[in-house]
């Protein structure tokens, strides 16, 4: 996150922020949620300026945040018992400036890993990584711990499901289903979530192209003219937060899914807002309240 805002910290008001909440819940944790939340407050691009009207709206760079902070919101009204949850809200601002970072710098990521800058204006990911780093060290001393990336990080999930959320797991989510249960929830509750797979290409594909680094930011051009370019984001993060060495054959796996959210310029009624934050109370808070009967009923 330190190189995408580093052209915005001279002004105070646009220094980036990492925002940090926590919900305990009462009684025994069987439980715990750890969710990073995309915070861009205005995506110019960066060096890879966006151009034309393409920059519009992207003061909404910062919805997964948003989602995050009515999840919360949420919980502070519900009150659940027997689930924690820690979240990271990852604000910044990738500004344009003589000390923007480039294409070709080599950065370093909080896992150790070297990172291999291909494009400025795939930022959002960049943004996440080492919060999203940190969660996972919190989450090797957690009970249950399910890890969780939320943001409007790709056109390319747009095309391929217009106004619908799209859920990937890592291999310790996907063996307890985690994506296609919020799939039948989202259904329910009139904010669908469609699943999307990771496949090894999906990670081959963030192999840097030069020695001096381990991992490939992005492709050179936009999400919607890269192929599986909605997935891929989802294996960076995998990759540079360190997760890859959590997986199903690991000592210590680790559930992770990524939720992109790009549809969050579409309007009501062809989307409800805020989503999928609906689909998330209710697969994660209605159960652990009082409402947890009527819940269950509705859904079955």
């Amino acid at each position: 996150m330190a190189a995408v805002s580093r052209s915005a910290n001279n002004i105070e008001e646009h220094r980036a922020r990492l925002i940090w909440l926590e919900y305990i819940g009462e009684g025994e944790i069987t439980e715990t949620l750890f969710i990073v939340g995309k915070g861009v407050t205005i995506d110019t691009g960066g060096a890879n300026l966006k151009v034309g009207t393409s920059m519009y709206g992207m003061s909404r760079d910062k919805y997964g945040s948003a989602v995050l902070a009515g999840f919360f919101r949420a919980l502070d009204i519900l009150k659940p018992t027997g689930i924690k949850v820690v979240g990271c809200m990852c604000m910044c601002r990738n500004s344009i400036g003589s000390n923007s970072f480039t294409t070709d710098e080599i950065i370093t990521a909080r896992s150790g890993k070297t990172i291999q800058i291909t494009n400025t204006d795939a930022e959002g990911r960049l943004a996440m990584a080492d919060a999203l780093a940190e969660m996972k060290e919190l989450a090797l001393k957690a009970r249950n711990p399910h890890l969780m990336t939320i943001a409007t990080l790709t056109g390319h999930v747009v095309l391929s499901y217009g106004h619908c959320s799209a859920a990937m797991d890592n291999g310790p989510a996907r063996a307890v289903n985690y994506a296609e249960q919020l799939k039948q929830i989202g259904d329910v509750f009139g904010q669908p979530v469609e699943v999307s797979r990771l496949y090894s290409e999906d990670f081959s594909f963030h192999s840097s192209d030069v020695q001096t680094a381990q991992l490939k930011q992005s492709d050179i051009g936009p999400s919607v003219q890269t192929l599986r370019g909605h997935q891929g984001p989802a294996a960076f993060l995998i990759c540079a937060s360190g997760l890859s060495e959590c997986g199903l054959d690991s000592a210590h796996p680790i559930k992770y899914t990524h939720l992109d959210i790009g549809h969050v310029m579409g309007a009501y009624p062809q989307c409800s807002l805020p989503s999928p934050l609906l689909t998330l109370i209710a697969h994660h808070i209605l159960p652990k309240t009082k409402f947890k009967e009527w819940e269950v009923k509705i859904i079955s």
